[in-house]
Formats: C-alpha cells, sequence, structure tokens
C-alpha cells in the first residue's frame, strides 16, 4: 500500500462525514436492519456500519483487503464481531454456504474484478441468503457522458473507485434476484457520484 493509500485510510471517516450526516447513515442503517443470521461484510473499511447492525443477527465478520483500512478499522471492532480478516471480495477466505448475508456498501465500484467478487459472495452465501447492497453507480441520461469522462480521474482521486459501473446489471448478471432496489443520491457528493442504488438480491 502507497503513501496514498495509507493518507485515504487516515482521512476516510472525515471525507464521508458531510455526507453520512446527510442521510448516507440512515440509508445504510435501513439496509442493515435487513442483515440476519451469519453475517459477512466485504469491504470493511473504517467499520462505519459497526454500530448499524441489529442486535438480532448471530454473527458478524469483517473482510477488508488493505492493511491502512484494517487499522483504522481494528480501533472500531468490539466483542460483537466473530473475525476481522484481510483478504479482497475476490478471493474470499471462507467455505461454500458459510453466511446468511453479506454486506457491500460503496465496494463494488472499486473492485478489480466485480463478476469475480460477486461469484464469490454468491459461493460463500447459502441457499436463499441476502446480498445487502448499497452502491454508487452509472447512472442516466446526460451524466453518464460525464460519469465515463470524469472516470479516470476519480480513480486515482477516489482510490480506484469507478463511478461509471453498472452495478445492478453485474449483480444480475451473477445469478442473483433482486428482490428489492431502491433508487437515490448519494448525499453531498459530486453530481458525477450522485446515482445511488441499495437493495437486496437473493443467491
Amino acid at each position: 500500500m502507497n503513501i496514498g493509500g495509507q493518507i485515504f485510510a487516515h482521512f476516510y471517516d472525515r471525507i464521508f462525514e458531510r455526507t453520512e450526516r446527510a442521510g448516507l447513515t440512515d440509508m445504510r442503517r435501513e439496509l442493515l436492519s435487513y442483515a440476519t443470521g451469519d453475517v459477512l461484510e466485504i469491504g470493511a473499511g473504517t467499520g462505519l456500519n459497526l454500530s448499524l447492525y441489529p442486535k438480532a443477527i448471530e454473527t458478524l465478520t469483517l473482510a477488508e483487503p488493505e492493511g491502512p483500512m484494517l487499522k483504522q478499522l481494528s480501533r472500531k471492532v468490539d466483542g460483537s464481531v466473530l473475525q476481522v480478516v484481510e483478504a479482497p471480495a475476490e478471493e474470499l477466505p471462507f467455505s461454500v454456504e458459510t453466511f446468511d448475508t453479506v454486506v457491500s456498501t460503496l465496494v463494488l465500484c472499486t473492485v478489480n474484478d466485480p463478476a469475480r467478487a460477486l461469484s464469490e459472495i454468491r459461493r460463500v452465501l447459502r441457499p436463499g441468503g441476502n446480498l445487502l447492497f448499497l452502491e454508487h453507480v452509472r447512472g442516466e441520461g446526460s451524466i453518464v457522458k460525464w460519469q465515463d469522462r470524469l472516470n479516470g480521474i476519480n480513480q486515482v482521486v477516489g482510490h480506484g473507485c469507478n463511478c461509471n459501473r453498472d452495478t445492478l446489471a453485474s449483480i444480475r448478471a451473477a445469478g442473483f434476484t433482486v428482490l428489492r432496489v431502491s433508487n437515490d443520491k448519494l448525499p453531498k457528493a459530486p453530481a458525477h457520484l450522485r446515482p445511488l442504488i441499495w437493495g437486496i438480491a437473493q443467491a
């Protein structure tokens, strides 16, 4: 991890502070209310979801691929977390059908191989298990042109974030059944990052 990654991890919570207060935390909370059973969160980052999980879940496992993010995450982890592992979404170190719920919030825009990541998520989900997703995505209309133009810059500034991915199409292509999807906007974000979806997809 280069120095840029360390700086990004250090300031991540502050970067998102206004967005979280303006409504993103409320979206996270509502989404996570659907988490049940044994839960895996991929790309757990600095742990912004930790305090929002319902108490009724059985276990919570966190996967995060980047060391600096893990360092920030470790400061927030408490006894409610079963396990923290350093692993990318494309190579989850878990057996087949281990989890009832997988959570992905603002992660699928940054993974190197979305199709492989979604295949891994399906592999570790039990039959009928759910993927809870909240992702900023490729928009519609004139904003798409700007997303395509700015994506290269956004990958640098946003530490690998792709702002023009059609993530919902990728979820469906991976064999998930989308049970619910809400179209929303990422609060207090630049226009090319605002298109956002959140919902539930079943394995």
